[in-house]
């Protein structure tokens, strides 16, 4: 069931925000569990047969980690550490099979000329984040975090079903004091109109502008290996990918929390402009927000982290990264845009090194003009690895990246020349080469139009948490937070503003469209 469809907004969301209220006013406890009852029942819409092995997977984690919790009120160390160590390993080996044994089954044929096979294995949706979400509480009440045992809401921490199928990656820490404490149970019109505002601007973003500009992705992405893209129509599609991408993940994130805020309970920010970065670090400080203080809690640390010497803390940010890319989905092109990453982040802390020894603060506000230069170079490195990130191939990856680089040469559509009239003849006589394109650009222009708009809103507008500062919108902002520079009330004017977004959306759903973080 998705977000942006009609069965979810008119029917599964309005049931289920009745019945917990309602049921609420009788005992919470039957309301987290109707709350429980009605995230399965999200998830099963997906697959009813997966429901079984979501249920396994929590009965298992929950006992291990009361185990592992009385292992440790008994002090006895070992056994605690056994237990978290099969715990983990059967967490890994369960996410291994249904999401990596092909790949890893497909690169021993290629090498070895074998035919290997295991079948068709469906990847069951979230499974990433389920299971991360418990390796997480499995951490935790190992290190003696974790204070509550509550199955009914353990249950309902795990199969939430705004955060279930694409995070963000909770900590138990985070949810369970909300789903015990009274005031969630008590409807609030506050966190309804806050809420509701919050999931309207999420809807609007993912309907309108990241399916809106991803039909321009496609079939640059998708063109023929004889086709020899342009240096225009390569970056055209790289750069509509990369607006896809944020619309739809800063839409998911919107609507997870403003669904959540619904029912009185804040969930993690986990996205927050990221394109407005100045450098790769603090990109990942804003990107995906919980699945890096995963990477960086449970295994950069675990790794050494910065805690033994430069060439080890620069291997680490490597591998976490390169696991991080072999996270987001089992194949070569995934593992290279995460290598990439690592090499930035390397190249990124270097720097930062560098400067230090030269008695330079790297924290130093740059000035405008340096600000811009930076968020640029950064927007660009980025736009390269997603180039990685989306192929369906490392050849067509390369074919992107070969023409964006200009090794196609420096065509420019003949349409822009007759279009520019003098200024195109001028061009012309200058040797700019204008010639036939591969007519995967509609040369209307609107793709540059989609390209524009969305950077000058990437780049000039407040996002969601800022807009909705006043209202606690999420947990887990950052210390250099600022509220925008317009912000929402209850009033007349932003009702007005919600529900002709509201509307717009959903006169306009008119396909299946798929969150793009679901395959992950």
């Amino acid at each position: 069931m998705l977000f942006n469809s009609y069965l979810f907004i008119f029917l599964f969301l309005p049931v289920t925000l009745v019945g917990f209220y309602a049921l609420a006013r009788v005992s919470h406890t039957i309301a987290a569990g109707w709350l429980t009852a009605a995230s399965l029942l999200f998830y099963a819409h997906w697959n009813i047969s997966y429901v079984g092995l979501l249920l396994v997977s929590i009965l298992f984690n929950y006992a291990f980690g009361t185990w592992i919790a009385k292992a440790g009120v008994k002090q006895n160390g070992v056994r605690q550490k056994r237990l978290l160590i099969i715990a983990l390993i059967a967490n890994l080996l369960l996410l291994g099979y249904y999401k990596y044994a092909n790949f890893f089954l497909d690169s021993v044929n290629s090498v070895s000329d074998t035919g290997l096979s295991l079948g068709e294995i469906i990847l069951p949706l979230g499974i990433s984040f389920f299971t991360f979400t418990q390796i997480a509480f499995l951490v935790d009440t190992y290190q003696g975090k974790v204070k509550e045992y509550n199955f009914i809401h353990y249950t309902l921490f795990v199969t939430y079903f705004p955060h279930l199928i694409a995070g963000p990656i909770l900590h138990h820490k985070e949810m369970m004091p909300q789903f015990g404490h009274a005031s969630t149970y008590r409807f609030n019109y506050e966190n309804m109109a806050v809420g509701l505002t919050i999931f309207f601007i999420g809807l609007f973003k993912k309907v309108i502008l990241a399916d809106g500009i991803a039909v321009y992705v496609g079939p640059i992405f998708n063109a023929p290996a004889n086709i020899h893209l342009t240096f225009i129509e390569a970056w055209v599609g790289a750069l509509c990918y990369t607006l896809q991408l944020y619309f739809d993940f800063s839409a998911y994130s919107d609507m997870a929390i403003g669904l959540s805020r619904m029912f009185g309970v804040t969930l993690p920010l986990n996205f927050h402009s990221p394109y407005k970065s100045v450098n790769i670090i603090e990109f990942w400080r804003r990107w995906h927000m919980t699945l890096s203080r995963f990477l960086r809690d449970y295994l950069y640390i675990p790794l050494g982290g910065n805690r033994m010497g430069v060439p080890r803390r620069y291997l680490n940010l490597a591998v976490t990264m390169l696991l991080g890319g072999l996270w987001h989905g089992a194949g070569w092109t995934y593992i290279i845009w995460g290598g990439l990453h690592g090499i930035y982040l390397v190249i990124n802390h270097g720097w930062h090194l560098l400067r230090r020894m030269m008695g330079q603060d790297p924290s130093r506000v740059l000035s405008l003009p340096m600000r811009i230069l930076a968020t640029l170079l950064t927007f660009i490195s980025v736009v390269v690895a997603w180039v990685v990130f989306r192929a369906d191939s490392l050849a067509t990856a390369t074919a992107m990246l070969k023409a964006m680089f200009g090794m196609n040469g420096f065509v420019l559509p003949m349409a822009w020349r007759f279009r520019w009239g003098t200024f195109g003849q001028w061009l012309a006589e200058q040797g700019i080469s204008f010639g036939a394109t591969n007519h995967l650009v509609p040369l209307s222009g609107v793709a540059y139009y989609w390209i524009g708009g969305l950077l000058l809103l990437v780049w000039s507008m407040p996002n969601t948490q800022q807009i909705m500062a006043g209202y606690k919108p999420a947990l887990g902002l950052p210390k250099d937070f600022k509220p925008g520079w317009f912000r929402w009330q209850p009033s007349h004017a932003w009702l007005t503003v919600a529900l002709l977004c509201a509307f717009y959306a959903t006169i306009s759903i008119t396909k299946i469209s798929e969150f793009i973080y679901f395959q992950f």
